[in-house]
């Protein structure tokens, strides 16, 4: 095979690993309390990446290092933690297009932090996301606020702050593996306090559990998923000539997704609802486009 289609073929690995868990931590948020659920989506891929890293010793990062990983394992736990939540309360393709929101919010989180000038495609794919969100939030009986919409979006806008400090980390002496093994034991070191106050307070599972060793296979398949989502990508971008090239099959996770939901759920949606997805979806390919296109016509007029 032609090492022209590896970029492709390493990017929809990813994604199709994406929406894979997406699917599993619907099925195991059904029984796990959220907070134990982020929890153990960190820990236990990081013993995983132990174990694997086993006879290659991990570097331990050093101040500086430590400063990106520490803010980006806030930032990804925050992520994961408001995505199950939307997962437990909305759809699986809903929960995905909120998720994928990130993009969007990065040139916002730039303005703020590092006072990058907002462009006005970007301004408007924001506002168009937000118009989705709310006409989202609309169900066979009307239009209804709900908060659970507004926490899926949240995990779009911290994963955004995921992606920015992953930037200033990966150019670090770090790999990849390095990378996402202390990011994983930082942000379960993160959420261990939410898990002990959930533990002192409540049950840590939402209902009896009949068939454990299903469950536990469940994470297990959701923790080498998640590992495969970041390496697949990885390799993606190693083989690929501009990160433009691999932009449009970003969101290929959302189609994986909407093919799970139709062979494992039975969700409807009313016209106003379909065309909020549609919305949220447009913004952020054309945000993602226009991303891609002013960075090739900046370098275009630097080659000259």
């Amino acid at each position: 095979m032609s090492k022209q289609y590896y970029p492709v073929l390493f990017m929809l690995s990813s994604t199709f690993s994406l929406s894979l868990t997406g699917l599993f931590s619907k099925y195991l948020g059904e029984y796990f309390h959220v907070n134990l659920l982020t929890f153990l989506r960190f820990l236990v891929p990081a013993i995983l990446l132990i174990a694997l890293s086993i006879h290659q010793k991990a570097r331990w990062p050093n101040r500086a290092e430590q400063k990106y990983l520490w803010l980006r394992s806030v930032c990804i736990s925050a992520c994961q933690f408001c995505f199950i939540y939307a997962l437990q309360h909305l759809t699986l393709v809903e929960s995905m297009v909120l998720f994928g929101t990130g993009p969007l919010f990065i040139p916002l989180l730039e303005k703020l932090i590092f006072s990058v000038r907002i462009s006005i495609a970007n301004a408007m794919a924001l506002v168009v996301t937000f118009i989705g969100v709310t006409l989202l939030a609309g169900d066979h009986g009307g239009f209804n606020i709900r908060p659970e919409l507004l926490v899926g979006l949240a995990a779009g806008f911290f994963n955004a702050g995921s992606q920015l400090t992953l930037y200033r980390v990966s150019h670090s002496r770090l790999n990849a593996v390095e990378i996402n093994l202390w990011t994983f034991l930082f942000a379960s070191v993160v959420l261990t306090p939410m898990v002990i106050v959930n533990l002192t307070t409540e049950e840590l599972f939402t209902q009896k559990i009949t068939q454990p060793e299903i469950l536990v296979l469940a994470l297990g398949a959701l923790s080498v998923l998640i590992i495969n989502t970041q390496v697949f990508r990885a390799k993606a971008y190693k083989f690929a000539q501009s990160g433009s090239q691999l932009a449009p099959l970003i969101f290929t996770s959302l189609i994986f997704s909407a093919l799970w939901q139709v062979i494992f759920y039975d969700e409807t949606y009313n016209f106003y609802q379909t065309f909020g997805l549609v919305l949220i979806l447009g913004a952020n390919i054309l945000g993602l486009s226009v991303n891609q296109w002013k960075r090739h016509r900046d370098l275009s007029v630097r080659a000259l």
